[in-house]
């Protein structure tokens, strides 16, 4: 009887588990909508503003300013008060400071702005992180964290796919100013509906101790593997930003399509990587029980190949090839972060991986600080995006290297634990 009774509640948590990732999938998707609009809108923006490719690679540069900032300060409050506590909060911070982007006229107005939205896009990251830590075990976390980071890739086509045809029509400014609407709609009713775990009700205060959250911060800081694998990740987000920003701007100008082909080239990015990220969670659960490495160093070799085969793209490069490479690029370098997300929230104690998150999130910022303008600045001078392309690759190289310290001193770890 007590073994039926457990079974139910274990069956009844589950449920439960699933119907609250339904919500936490909603929020991300409406999130990257917004957070992620000005990668589809960038070629309309740059029209607007006279922008360079230079120019146009502080855009995202901007954005994970703000994400770097704002990430440790979001993960520590999301360990204190909860995610639910913290979803509104964030979605409304997000939804006004992209109104304010729709009425910049000034580039420089435009990125200061830009910087206090990415704050708040990366408040996301920890508020949902810790929902999947508390609400689903260990072999089946891989897959619920590959799902929920699935929103940001299918809130990112979605823009690409709803955003530029409606801007191209009416104007990236009106676009953006609906959607933001659109956001805090939806929004209120996730912060309504959602709920936190029964195991993750706050025991601590929610002040914050400053020697308490040192401490913690000096551990997560020490832990050598988590500081490796964000410094891999700085590649990584980097070139990805590189991908979602320049797509459209590669296939225009460089590949000659017309500017529906481009934006769909962006789709199939994000489509891609909205695969991926439940895909790569799947197989890191199911065929290589959580070891979640593998897949790391799989992502980064794909990563590789595919920027050297953009670099060898001409105008004359047959479609079917074009969308086939961005497919599996996308798949990729898009398809990875649930993962890494996972591995992160996994080499630390429940209670702090708010903070791990927001840590991993603040190194790995710093690759999108710099790698996008300078991809821009190598198009720019060179006067070809090939060289863009062949840059990522190189990358690719040094992050492997990095990965297979991360995978080294993490043998280690267990073998000392």
């Amino acid at each position: 009887m007590i073994r039926m009774m457990n079974g139910q509640s274990k069956e009844t948590t589950l449920h439960m588990a699933w119907k609250m990732l339904l919500w936490l999938l909603i929020a991300q998707v409406m999130v990257s909508f917004v957070g992620r609009s000005l990668a589809p809108l960038t070629i309309l923006i740059s029209k607007d503003l006279a922008l360079s490719n230079t120019q146009i690679g502080f855009i995202p540069a901007a954005l994970f300013l703000g994400q770097s900032l704002a990430a440790i300060p979001s993960g520590l409050l999301v360990d204190r008060l909860g995610s639910k506590k913290q979803l509104f909060t964030t979605i409304l911070l997000l939804a006004i400071s992209f109104v304010l982007i729709s009425f910049s006229t000034n580039f420089f107005v435009m990125l200061l702005v830009v910087v206090v939205g990415g704050g708040a896009y990366a408040a996301m990251h920890p508020t949902t992180n810790r929902g999947i830590l508390y609400w689903f075990p260990q072999r089946s976390r891989g897959t619920a964290m590959g799902i929920k980071q699935m929103g940001i890739t299918v809130g990112s086509a979605l823009a690409a796919l709803l955003l530029l045809p409606l801007a191209k029509e009416f104007g990236w400014r009106p676009s953006l100013f609906i959607s933001c609407l659109l956001l805090l709609v939806i929004g209120a009713l996730v912060a309504h509906y959602y709920q936190d775990a029964p195991e993750s009700t706050i025991k601590k205060t929610s002040s914050i101790n400053k020697k308490e959250f040192k401490d913690d911060f000096r551990a997560i800081i020490k832990n050598k593997p988590v500081l490796l694998l964000s410094i891999s990740a700085m590649g990584l987000q980097g070139a990805q930003l590189c991908l979602t920003t320049y797509i459209i701007l590669f296939a225009f100008e460089e590949l000659k399509t017309t500017l529906v082909l481009a934006g769909l080239l962006l789709v199939l990015v994000e489509v891609g990587g909205s695969i991926g990220r439940v895909a790569w969670g799947v197989i890191s659960d199911r065929m290589f029980a959580g070891n979640r490495m593998v897949i790391m160093f799989i992502v980064t070799v794909i990563t590789g190949t595919c920027a050297l085969v953009c670099a060898l793209f001409q105008p004359t490069t047959p479609l079917i090839v074009i969308l086939l490479t961005v497919f599996i690029f996308g798949f990729s370098i898009s398809g990875y972060n649930g993962v890494w997300m996972t591995i992160i929230v996994e080499l630390v104690q429940k209670e702090k991986s708010g903070l791990a998150t927001g840590v991993t999130i603040t190194i790995s910022s710093w690759g999108v600080l710099i790698i996008p303008p300078l991809f821009g600045y190598i198009v720019d001078t060179s006067g070809s995006f090939s060289y863009g392309w062949i840059f990522i690759a190189a990358l690719m190289v040094i992050v492997i290297l990095l990965l297979k310290q991360t995978k080294s001193q993490s043998t280690r770890n267990e073998w000392s634990g």
